[in-house]
């Protein structure tokens, strides 16, 4: 007993519209699943600065304190002699550095990252024309920067003014920068 074949459409008929629904019914829930991919992996990786105007709740720095009862600590840095900017002719300087440090683990920690604090200061240095580092107040703010730059290497972002006059406590693990010798020629 076997069934009589299907009958063809007669010309006026349409076909059966089976494959169109099942088509649809599998690009609807491959856009799900993409759509639901992405919607994960944004809240795996996180919010990041930028793209929508907000800003990802980022971590504080950990409050550093010096011990006063402890003697200081301080970092001896290798002399740098750089090739000032040139202004009246060409000048070279030759200074010898020291950073007061937090404590002992942030100077052992220092070693670590000497390249790059080298390289820093160096560009620093070399940047300056001779007429800025002549004067008491010219080395202290090239003091102050190197101590920004340094402290940046180690991760550490300088404050605000506003906040900095409020908190007395160092904003980074170097706590100044003080010139053994510096000469210019």
């Amino acid at each position: 007993m076997s069934k009589a074949p299907a009958t063809p459409p007669a010309e006026g008929e349409a076909p059966p519209k089976k494959s169109k629904k099942m088509l649809i019914i599998i690009l609807v829930v491959v856009l799900l699943l993409v759509i639901a991919g992405g919607a994960a992996a944004f809240l795996l990786l996180g919010k990041k600065k930028g793209d929508h105007g907000e800003e990802a709740h980022e971590p504080e720095a950990p409050k550093l304190t010096m011990d006063t009862s402890k003697p200081p600590t301080f970092v001896n840095l290798d002399p740098f002699t750089v090739n000032l900017a040139p202004e009246e002719g060409s000048h070279y300087l030759q200074v010898v550095l020291v950073l007061k440090v937090v404590d002992q683990t942030i100077a052992d920690q220092l070693k670590v990252y000497m390249p790059e604090i080298r390289h820093e200061v160096n560009l620093l240095l070399s940047s300056k024309l001779p007429s800025e580092i002549a004067t008491v107040e010219g080395r202290e703010i090239l003091a102050d920067e190197i101590m920004v730059r340094t402290n940046y290497v180690l991760g550490f972002d300088k404050p605000r003014d506003s906040d900095r006059k409020r908190d007395k406590a160092p904003w980074g693990p170097i706590v100044s920068v003080l010139f053994n010798s510096l000469i210019v020629q």
